[in-house]
């Protein structure tokens, strides 16, 4: 019924693990709570790939959306919009640190990559891209260009993707910081890169922190050549590194940010948003260079993800998440983990892929859901809710122990 890709991969995981990677299916759940079709009930540290930052079943987005259906499930795209899509427009220009900030909405973080893309070209003239080892920001054609997590997504289309990005290293410590911004200078000087895509935090590449001087150094080599940083907060956005913006908070001013993942808390819905001087690229074409889908600007998209602004700034859960999270990280090396990451994005690092999908396996069995991630598929990814009982966290502290050591 699936692709058969889904089950080549569950097969390529049980050959690199020999551990059963069969899959659960979801009957419901509730805050940091699912339950599968066998009524399994499993504590959800990975929250719809850090989408849900409200959790399942969030009452407030469900009366919202609840709503917007009955009064107007659909408009006419960017022809005819409706006013929650424009007063989501201005609520997501008000995070940008500049005034009369512009908004382009998709429905996933892969279609706000795409359009912060499309804008480098206008703004810039120039198509090249440099983009990061580790680096994930979708799958469609333009993101997966720019993929750098793992070769093997974008081998088998490489003839149609072109030869415009540039890869360099995502430093993961000080040490490298030198040697990523030597490889990221040497590609700008060749004149032809409009765009320097990153991640402020790897996501999926194993919620990898860089040193504090990288994104400060990253705006000044753009600003040098002539390029636009794109800062790519799909993951680390909306609270889930302890900010609003991880960008802005390291005192940088991306000229555009895509954003995703928790803005729809669990719809889809995405924005590329930037300043104005930027933007303006955009109209000098006479309306003939458009990015829009029928879908974009969904209005049931848009009310759930007014709904989740109101709840994360209600109850301060960018503040939160850093506050739980430092908590979290510090507790996970206390117990001897290798413990990486920032607010509520935490990557725990094991020997290998073998050992991160035997243990991923082992915590399931015991009512936990993680994922594996990092370049080398050696990390547990955890992204709970923002407002997940911390207690929760105390208690996976202990059994990951047990799970990562089942012979003691």
């Amino acid at each position: 019924m699936e692709s058969p890709a889904f089950e080549a991969r569950r097969q390529a995981r049980e050959a690199t693990s020999q551990a059963d990677q069969s899959a659960i299916a979801y009957e419901h759940g509730v805050g940091a709570n699912l339950y599968d079709a066998d009524g399994n009930r499993y504590v959800d540290l990975v929250a719809g790939f850090g989408a849900l930052a409200l959790g399942h079943a969030n009452a407030a987005i469900s009366r919202a959306v609840a709503s917007q259906m009955e009064r107007l499930p659909l408009a006419l795209g960017d022809v005819y919009a409706t006013q929650i899509k424009l007063d989501l427009c201005e609520r997501i220009a008000a995070l940008y640190p500049e005034p009369d900030a512009r908004v382009m909405l998709g429905l996933s973080g892969a279609d706000a990559v795409t359009a912060a893309l499309k804008t480098a070209v206008l703004a810039t003239g120039k198509a090249g891209v440099v983009a990061f080892s580790g680096s994930y920001h979708g799958l469609s054609y333009a993101p997966l260009a720019a993929c750098g997590l793992a070769e093997a997504f974008r081998a088998p289309f490489a003839a149609q993707l072109g030869e415009h990005v540039r890869f360099t290293p995502y430093p993961a410590g000080d040490s490298a910081l030198g040697g990523s911004l030597d490889s990221v200078r040497g590609a700008l000087e060749g004149g032809d890169v409009g765009a320097v895509l990153v991640e402020p935090v790897l996501g999926r590449g194993g919620c990898v922190v860089p040193p504090a001087g990288f994104l400060p150094a990253l705006r000044a080599l753009c600003d040098r050549h002539g390029a636009l940083l794109i800062a790519d907060e799909i993951w680390t956005g909306l609270g889930r590194s302890g900010a609003w913006l991880a960008s802005v908070a390291s005192g940088v001013r991306p000229d555009l940010v895509c954003l995703g993942k928790a803005l729809g808390g669990g719809l889809p819905v995405s924005a590329c948003v930037g300043s104005n001087a930027i933007m303006r690229a955009w109209g000098k074409h006479g309306g003939t260079a458009i990015h829009t889908a029928t879908h974009f600007g969904w209005p049931v998209a848009c009310a759930a993800a007014m709904a989740t602004l109101d709840a994360l700034e209600r109850e301060q859960l960018p503040a939160r998440a850093a506050e739980v999270g430092s908590r979290f990280i510090a507790a996970l090396r206390e117990a001897g983990f290798d413990a990486q990451g920032q607010g509520l994005m935490v990557g725990v690092v094991l020997a290998d892929a073998s050992a991160a999908l035997s243990v991923s396996r082992r915590l399931l069995g015991e009512g936990w859901l993680v994922l594996t991630g990092g370049s080398q598929g050696n990390v547990l990814t955890l992204t709970p809710p923002l407002d997940i009982d911390a207690a929760l966290l105390d208690a996976f502290t202990q059994r990951l122990a047990a799970a990562v050591h089942p012979e003691r």
